[in-house]
């Protein structure tokens, strides 16, 4: 979700760019469901590296369409392959091994953590301001995360350590390339390195991937399929073309803070559709989480 942010921000508030932000936050949140129920029939790292090759793709024939040319310079080559080693490899595998140990909804919470890290980061790489203010809403936003993990009682929260530790990591690497990005721009039309990114860093994930996991189409069902062009098509293009065309409409801030509506989408649709537990636990977390995070976000 924030593995792509960047310019083109325009400071009036446009309807439609709200209308936008919503959809790709919707997109993007009901993927937590759909991606862990695709793990009954699929393995992670196939299923979510094959999706987001083939969404590379589309949206580089997207950016073609709109005429965004896909040449990378020569200049922009290593921070492009770092950034999407940090942002999309380690996203996608990370997160596609998490659901292994947590739920839905979990993974969608603890995901949360990215702007907490990405403020952590931007302190010394960046030397954006750290306040008490913003500490503060870390702070809150850390004891969410701790209040959904413990909730279980400390058997529980062993098992799902490995999931957590996923999540972490995963949410690590999305912040620091985020910081990265903006510490060393790329300056290429949006989509066209949103095709890039895309493509460089589900390469690795497929490989290993058809190495260790074997995916057999034939195990798929139809739902199984549905799902796999649901996440390549909706979660990896159409959410992100989104996402670009908001951000061409509305303030960088107010883009970066609409996008906490993923995780409560994540944990509506999970309950929902996989029938999670959504109980004071999960929305305590889930509240808490929200308001550290935008208190951070804002200060």
């Amino acid at each position: 979700m924030t593995d792509f942010q960047g310019g083109g921000a325009k400071v009036r508030m446009a309807p439609a760019g709200l209308a936008l932000l919503v959809a790709t936050s919707v997109g993007w949140g009901i993927n937590f469901p759909i991606m862990k129920n695709l793990l009954t029939e699929w393995p992670p790292l196939s299923a979510r590296g094959l999706t987001g090759a083939v969404g590379a793709l589309a949206l580089a024939a997207i950016a073609i369409q709109r005429r965004q040319k896909l040449s990378v310079p020569r200049r922009l080559w290593l921070r492009l392959l770092l950034v999407s080693i940090l942002t999309i490899t380690s996203w996608v595998a990370f997160m596609g091994l998490a659901l292994l140990w947590l739920s839905a909804s979990e993974a969608a919470i603890l995901s949360m953590s990215v702007p907490v890290w990405a403020a952590i980061f931007a302190w010394p790489v960046l030397g954006e301001r750290f306040s008490v203010l913003r500490g503060i809403g870390l702070a809150v936003a850390m004891g969410g995360i701790a209040v959904l993990i413990g909730g279980d009682g400390l058997n529980a929260s062993f098992d799902k350590w490995p999931g957590i530790l996923c999540v972490t990591l995963g949410a690590m690497s999305v912040a620091l390339g985020t910081v990265l990005t903006k510490h060393f721009p790329l300056a290429m039309p949006p989509i066209s390195l949103a095709a890039w990114q895309l493509w460089i860093g589900c390469l690795p994930v497929v490989a290993v991937g058809l190495l260790i996991e074997h995916p057999d189409v034939h195990a798929l069902s139809s739902v199984g399929w549905l799902s796999l062009t649901y996440m390549t098509f909706i979660q990896f293009c159409l959410s992100y073309v989104c996402w670009f065309a908001a951000l061409e409409r509305l303030p960088a801030g107010t883009a970066s803070i609409g996008t906490l509506l993923v995780p409560v989408v994540g944990v509506l649709a999970s309950a929902a559709m996989l029938h999670e537990p959504l109980g004071a636990r999960e929305i305590g977390a889930l509240v808490v989480t929200l308001a550290g995070v935008a208190v951070a976000l804002k200060a």
